[in-house]
């Protein structure tokens, strides 16, 4: 196999399905239709989403059409894929506010100007019952509960509404709208990117192959990286803050996000990890950074850290935020990608882990309105100087 056909199917992949369909069509030089959705569930896409975003660019890398899919009808309905329970339908209007931004932060990721971008209302809102009803002839009930996390649900007394039975049709239908010839998702996707292949079959479309990539990737505190959770390391994290959270993270998740999360070259990473775990870090600091902000940044960022923590002091160019007096600190905090969420702040402030510099003392309330001017410290790698006009 060539080595770039290679690493494109390995590199932060868990399956290749239809691979050597795959293979036989990458060797042919056919420009293949590569397609990825994103539901808008959230206003922040976090470096977890990063992974199947950078497989895209891979594959946009080699010539291919990359198709992103904003899935601003299926992030009404939920995909529970991944959650032992029931996820709550959101309001259109809460869909609606957080799709503002998604295609300028995967922009961060992915060449736009070369990219078909897609809603996925588009198509799904205009399908009858007759319609849904001859798609959802092509699957079964026994399909749908023998999912892990389903049984799971099912065995334990936990409802599964019949909303989440279409939510795996919703997303096959999608491949058929676009036509695609490959699918990237999340391996816990597994079942809802077989229904693409399904649904195309039954349009009689040749199926899409499937490139399933690893999942899930770790948050700060270990577990599955989810916003819900407060252990996400978000696209618009400002650079000495995204920095320090990739330090921050425990030595052995250091060599999975060298090879999903960026795209240092394999014999590099190699010889990285086989040096100073804190050197390690410190480059896949410096490269996560590169992604999101440029290496001018990433190159500062690195410059602050050094200066903060290897010498017992300040970042020079601290990030100075100019507020009024009783606002509230934590949206003030939010609102400058300081903190990203309600949820985070909580852990933060109950962990002790937000103190002001020049007095030592912990905050201990996350109600604190600003009162005066104040240089915090929150978690081990993030300053900020508060103005009060």
């Amino acid at each position: 196999m060539d080595k770039q056909i290679e690493e494109l199917l390995t590199r932060g992949v868990d399956e290749v399905i239809g691979g050597e369909e795959l293979e036989s069509k990458l060797n042919s030089g056919k420009k293949l239709r590569v397609k990825l959705g994103i539901d808008p569930t959230s206003p922040d896409l976090h470096i977890g989403r990063s992974v199947p975003l950078l497989k895209v660019r891979d594959f946009q890398e080699m010539g291919h059409q990359a198709v992103l899919i904003v899935g601003d009808f299926t992030g009404v309905i939920g995909d529970t894929s991944d959650k032992d329970s029931e996820r709550p339908m959101l309001d259109r209007e809460v869909i609606e506010e957080n799709k503002k931004n998604y295609f300028k932060q995967i922009g961060k990721i992915i060449d736009l100007d070369k990219a078909e971008l897609r809603y996925n209302s588009e198509w799904l809102e205009n399908l009858t019952y007759r319609e849904i009803g001859e798609h959802a002839n092509q699957f079964s009930v026994a399909d749908f509960i023998a999912r892990d996390n389903i049984k799971r649900r099912l065995d334990s007394g936990k409802r599964v509404s019949l909303r989440e039975m279409l939510y795996p049709l919703m997303q096959g239908y999608d491949s058929v709208a676009v036509e695609a010839d490959v699918e990237i998702g999340g391996v816990d996707q597994r079942f809802n990117l077989l229904a693409g292949r399904t649904l195309q079959e039954h349009f009689k479309q040749t199926p899409q192959s499937i490139v399933a990539t690893t999942f899930p990737i770790l948050g700060l505190d270990g577990r599955k990286m989810s916003s819900s959770w407060g252990n996400t390391i978000n696209f618009n994290t400002e650079p000495n803050d995204m920095f320090g959270k990739v330090m921050s993270m425990v030595d052995e998740q250091v060599g999975e996000y060298f090879k999903a999360c960026t795209r240092l070259p394999l014999e590099e990473v190699s010889v990285v990890m086989k040096g100073h775990p804190k050197e390690a870090k410190m480059r896949l600091a410096f490269e996560i950074v590169k992604i999101y902000h440029g290496e001018e940044l990433a190159q500062s960022a690195q410059e602050n850290f050094n200066q903060a923590f290897s010498k017992g002091g300040v970042p020079k160019d601290i990030l100075e935020i100019k507020v009024s007096k009783n606002e509230s600190l934590v949206d003030v905090l939010i609102s400058n990608n300081l903190v990203d969420s309600k949820t985070e702040w909580r852990r933060l402030v109950s962990d002790g882990a937000v103190s002001d510099i020049e007095t030592g003392e912990r905050l201990n309330s996350i109600d604190e309105k600003v009162s005066n001017d104040v240089v915090l410290k929150i978690g081990k790698h993030r300053f900020v100087k508060i103005i009060t006009n």
